[in-house]
């Protein structure tokens, strides 16, 4: 999920800014959010759970807004990816911590972002995108 909503952010990012970002970019940042885990269970053997999982996220959170700044150089574009990598960490970690209702809250969370995905593209031409044109 949170690997998802980071690649979705980037590609949205990309169109509306007409900078490419090129597929190297994408790689990187994806194998920062693998080392999120890697942090996260290493962390774990040493300081508990919960302040892994804050210490791992923080860090593999900061790091992409800080590449993704360079990139793009857009402040208000990188406020927002840190607030949806915020939320994105923060939905996983109460899901986590829920156990018995951790399916339930999981799915209904999916289904909201799904939706605000699709109320948010419903006006993308998807095809004038090859084109390069955006409407």
């Amino acid at each position: 999920m949170t690997i998802g909503f980071t690649f979705l952010i980037f590609f949205f990012v990309e169109i509306r800014s007409g900078k490419r970002v090129h597929p190297i970019q994408f790689i990187l940042v994806g194998l920062a959010i693998i080392v999120f885990y890697t942090l996260l269970i290493s962390l774990a053997e040493h300081l508990g759970f919960n302040s892994a999982y804050l210490i791992s996220a923080a860090a593999v959170m900061i790091l992409i807004a800080i590449y993704f700044q360079a990139i793009f150089k857009q402040d208000r574009m990188t406020a927002i990816l840190l607030g949806v990598l915020t939320l994105s960490y923060g939905f996983v970690f109460t899901t986590l911590q829920l156990e018995d209702y951790a399916l339930l809250i999981g799915s209904i969370g999916l289904f909201m972002v799904l939706a605000i995905l699709m109320l948010l593209t419903r006006k993308v031409d998807w095809y004038a995108l090859r084109s390069g044109k955006e409407s």
